[in-house]
């Protein structure tokens, strides 16, 4: 169907409008955490919210940085997401790879299988198993107690996803590259992995993202201050009477930053993965 210079502007209008609108959407809590972070008690507790801020002050802010200990939080979350994205990169490459490239063996079938069957579980069905678990190795109030749990719910996930991009590479480069004798660690670390920056980037975020913002597993593994982790930590502010709203908006705010900036500098990576790991080329 050929369509008119006319058509095409309306539906260029049509498109952009609706992206717009979904983007005001999407954007829509953010902006109202960050408007209320940014206003005093006085104007949060009214009886009739508004957007509008009559004295901006930076005071709830102030007060969850250097009050509450929340760059402790912070630095809590930072040293259990990276060590999560490594372990579960390790894990999945190699794991990734054996998926790929024997997939014809019933073992690889298996463990195709069963590693579906795990994502179909919910966390919170295993949550006082793991807690059991946990209390009986002397891990809770640990940051192992939380790497483990993290490590176990993202690495099925981020092997489909390497795998998915390893089955898009050719076989006849390790071929070549065995011929040159390479043995198979070598090949993968160096004629693989190069080409796969944009998939493991990709993973990378993902595990990074999702121990970043778990939640249930780090309200009930950790009960000690010097180990909470910053998603837990937002609780602090809501009281069994009361809630501090602008505290918990900062915190929000906050907590949301490092995750937004990181995305925004390896977006076009991540996307860039997810597109050519759902590619067969």
């Amino acid at each position: 169907m050929i369509c008119s210079k006319k058509q095409k502007i309306t539906m260029n209008i049509i498109i952009y409008v609706s992206l717009i609108t979904i983007s005001i959407f999407c954007l829509l809590p953010f902006l109202w955490m960050l408007i209320t972070a940014l206003k005093p008690d006085i104007e949060i507790r009214t009886a009739t919210p508004s957007f509008f801020i009559n004295n901006i002050t930076f005071d709830n802010f102030k007060k969850v940085l250097f009050d509450t200990g929340f760059l402790g939080f912070m630095k809590n979350s930072l040293v259990v997401s990276l060590i999560v994205t490594i372990i579960s990169l390790a894990i999945s490459i190699l794991a990734g790879y054996a998926l790929s490239r024997y997939k014809n063996l019933k073992g690889i079938k298996v463990t195709n299988m069963g590693m579906l069957i795990s994502q179909m579980i919910p966390g919170v069905l295993l949550l006082v198993p793991l807690y059991i678990i946990m209390q009986k190795a002397e891990l809770l109030n640990t940051y192992y107690s939380l790497i483990l749990a993290y490590t176990t719910f993202v690495i099925p996930l981020s092997t489909f996803m390497l795998k998915g991009f390893f089955d898009t590479i050719p076989f006849s480069l390790e071929e070549a590259a065995e011929m040159d004798g390479c043995g198979k660690l070598k090949t993968i670390f160096s004629i693989i992995l190069p080409l796969s920056i944009p998939s493991l980037i990709s993973t990378g975020l993902f595990a990074f993202l999702n121990a970043w913002n778990e939640f249930m597993f780090g309200y009930i593994f950790i009960s000690d201050d010097s180990f909470r982790t910053v998603t837990p930590a937002i609780m602090l502010f809501q009281g069994a009477h009361t809630t501090d709203w602008g505290g918990l908006m900062a915190t929000s705010v906050l907590a949301v930053l490092p995750v937004t900036i990181i995305f925004l500098f390896l977006q076009k990576y991540f996307i860039a993965g997810l597109t050519d790991g759902g590619v067969k080329g």
